[in-house]
């Protein structure tokens, strides 16, 4: 895992699986861990390394339901966990998904974790909205639907950083994912990132790191072109250069299955 000290107030973990990212954020004596590293030895390291930073941690926030955005709670049990209401409704209407996902995931990569992920008690955040975290701050919360049904971008305006999700990814191409994603939603929250990146310097994706926001604005563009592309021709839609692998390919093929439906 890699971390990086972004702003005196932002510490982003990169994990070792998909590059997934988890960004600790902080304002005078409180702090939330956005979204989550993958592997348990990456979680246990976490806290260590915000105790010694001066990190604190009082909640943990995911950007979206899926679950290796879920896993703070095994980093901080304790910590009240904080999620949109699109996607508390999410995990409402899908209980056990994400634990099953999990599951899964870690029998195909023969990963042991000391204990269940427990999802219970969450605190609703409205959205679009504010959060108070500190004395006079606030993390602004806006709908990021598209890749699924439910999602949340964050903006940490004292630090002119956009965490944004599984969105603008240099890594990965537009996903329309099978928990209620859509071709059309992923285009409105394209443009309503696109209107918040005038406003800040760095973007953290939810895979891929940190960006500036020229090279957001690049991405977001690209991606632009090639979600247009996968309504007009599908299969033949052209992938972003830089982003032409084999894993890349294959989640093409699932994004012109759900849009051919």
């Amino acid at each position: 895992m890699r971390v990086l000290a972004l702003h005196a107030d932002v510490v982003v973990f990169i994990s070792r699986v998909w590059q997934t990212t988890a960004t600790a954020v902080r304002a005078g004596e409180e702090g939330f861990l956005i979204d989550s590293p993958v592997y348990p030895d990456e979680l246990e390291a976490v806290p260590a390394v915000l105790e010694q930073a001066g990190f604190p941690v009082s909640g943990v926030l995911a950007t979206h339901g899926d679950w290796d955005h879920l896993l703070g709670r095994l980093a901080f049990p304790e910590a009240s966990l904080g999620l949109a209401e699109s996607t508390a409704a999410r995990l409402q209407a899908q209980p056990g998904q994400a634990q099953g996902d999990l599951r899964r995931f870690d029998e195909e990569h023969y990963v042991h974790r000391a204990g269940p992920l427990g999802l219970s008690g969450a605190q609703t955040l409205p959205v679009p909205g504010h959060l108070a975290i500190g004395a006079d701050r606030e993390l602004e919360l806006h709908p990021a639907p598209g890749h699924t049904g439910d999602g949340v971008a964050i903006v940490v305006p004292w630090t002119g950083v956009l965490i944004c999700g599984d969105y603008l990814s240099p890594v990965e191409i537009p996903m329309i994912g099978d928990s209620g994603g859509s071709l059309e939603a992923y285009r409105e929250t394209l443009g309503r990132l696109g209107t918040l990146l005038d406003r800040v310097k760095h973007v953290i994706a939810g895979h891929g790191g940190v960006l500036t926001a020229t090279k957001a604005r690049a991405l977001l563009d690209e991606d632009l072109d090639y979600l247009e592309a996968l309504e007009r021709d599908h299969e033949g839609a052209a992938l972003p250069s830089a982003r032409r692998t084999a894993q890349q390919r294959r989640i093409h093929a699932a994004n012109v299955a759900r849009v051919a439906r």
